[in-house]
């Protein structure tokens, strides 16, 4: 379970840093004067709907526990730190938006301090009546001396907040039971005029959830077995998402996020390090970092401490370590059709590249068939379409029931298994095949129709 735990942690400190700095990661840029969008709990004072701003979030899950099983629920955020730039002159010292000292230069601005809090609670505790766990994280200032004329002050406000934990039983279901925890921001706070960027400093900013069981076991909310669907649709998750770790069923640990995730989400192992915008794909933002002017890249540095690190790393990164984000192969595998064939090492082929068909004989998708239900599925079976809520969008989901005539049967270099289709319905339909354009789906989102079914 350790494992699991430093996953949710890993794919966490994501979510902490989603944000935090936007590319070019300088203080001047616009899009780095609003900040902290995801998981912000502010101050009740602060709280309003019309502001779109909130002081607590609930998680619910489900939860098959074991004999005498111990919650384990770990609370992450960050804490806003103001760092002022102060400097002394012939009027004494006084705060300035930035100064250099030497090569360096130092800017004003809000940092923020990683923050964890650990609560530990018997389920049999919980069975009894619901737990209400206060916390208090302290205030404090610190004082660096960059030269004989420049101090930086860094200085954080108190916060408290409040963890309260219920369990209900699910009467009649298996011995399931329904975990919440919600978190309160309870921090005092009053301004005569106050602004966001006041109140998130009495805020806890990307707040998120790690909760983990001794024994038994979590259960996923996008994909529950069958018994447990009427209460999964009852669980009431605002402002958060639980997703399991390690495990796309059924895990020991749930990572609850303000940003929505798959279960078992992880950090690509490509990845060289923050970037701090999971909208850009890490080559392309390393690149366009890459290409920033020196000055630039001195105000970045000067502007966060974090900047600095992201500036150095991608100044000193090798070119294996570049060439790693782009197209990355890990492993590719055939797709069973009626006879094996086996795999052809693309490697000996250099000319051809290996997403052209070509590349690899062992892969025929017009000929390949995939096991669905007991029944080989291939190209010119009819098929029933059931998007699955876990990976469908919103226009797949309208297609629910209606039949589907497979096109190809497809695999990708991640050993995901795709199958190609046109609608039935569809007076398109041959077009759209002779153009090759295609819905896609994976063997579990289709049901084979019987022969006799399709002429009825």
């Amino acid at each position: 379970m350790t494992s699991m735990i430093e996953q949710a942690t890993w794919v966490g400190d994501a979510v902490l840093y989603e944000g935090y700095l936007l590319y070019p990661y300088r203080a001047s840029a616009a899009k780095n004067q609003l900040r902290w969008q995801f998981g912000v709990l502010v101050p009740p004072s602060y709280a309003s709907d019309e502001r779109g701003e909130h002081s607590w979030s609930r998680s619910e899950c489900l939860l098959e526990p074991g004999k005498r099983t111990t919650l384990h629920v770990r609370l992450r955020f960050l804490h806003a730190q103001r760092r002022q730039v102060l400097r002394t002159g012939d009027g004494g010292e006084r705060p300035v938006a930035s100064a250099t000292v030497g090569d360096a230069e130092y800017t004003t601005w809000d940092e923020a301090v990683k923050r964890e809090i650990d609560v530990v609670l018997p389920l049999a505790e919980l069975l009894a009546a619901p737990v209400t766990t206060p916390f208090d994280v302290a205030g404090g200032e610190e004082t660096e001396r960059v030269s004989d004329t420049v101090r930086l002050v860094r200085s954080r406000q108190p916060l408290t907040g409040e963890l309260r934990a219920r369990l209900d039983s699910l009467s009649g279901q298996y011995g399931g039971t329904r975990l919440r925890v919600e978190l309160h921001n309870t921090t005092p706070w009053a301004a005569d005029e106050p602004t966001r960027q006041q109140a998130l400093r009495h805020s806890l900013l990307a707040a998120h959830l790690v909760l983990a069981v001794d024994t038994g076991h979590f259960l996923s909310l996008l994909d529950p077995p069958e018994w447990a669907k009427p209460a999964v649709e009852a669980c009431e998750n605002t402002r958060t998402w639980p997703v399991l770790i390690g495990a796309e069923d059924r895990s020991q640990v749930v990572l609850s996020s303000p940003i929505v995730l798959y279960d078992n989400p992880a950090i690509a192992e490509e990845s060289q390090g923050e970037l701090f915008d999971g909208t850009e794909i890490d080559e392309i933002l390393t690149l366009r970092t890459m290409a920033l002017t020196d000055e630039e890249k001195r105000e970045a540095r000067g502007t966060d401490p974090k900047a600095r690190e992201l500036m150095d790393r991608v100044d000193h990164l090798p070119p294996e370590l570049l060439d790693r984000m782009h197209g990355t192969i890990r492993y590719l595998r055939s797709v069973t059709g009626e006879q094996d064939r086996e795999p052809v090492d693309i490697t000996a082929r250099p000319d051809v590249p290996w997403w052209d068909p070509g590349a690899d004989a062992s892969v025929s998708p017009e000929t390949d068939s995939v096991i669905v239900a007991g029944v080989p599925i291939a190209a010119g079976s009819t098929v029933r379409l059931r998007p699955g809520l876990r990976r469908a969008d919103a226009q797949d989901m309208f297609l629910t029931g209606r039949t589907a005539t497979v096109r190809a049967v497809l695999s990708d270099v991640d050993d995901e298994t795709y199958v190609a289709v046109t609608l039935d319905e569809d007076p398109g339909a041959e077009i759209n095949h002779s153009h090759g354009r295609y819905r896609y789906f994976s063997p579990d989102e289709i049901e084979p129709v019987p022969a006799e079914s399709q002429h009825s």
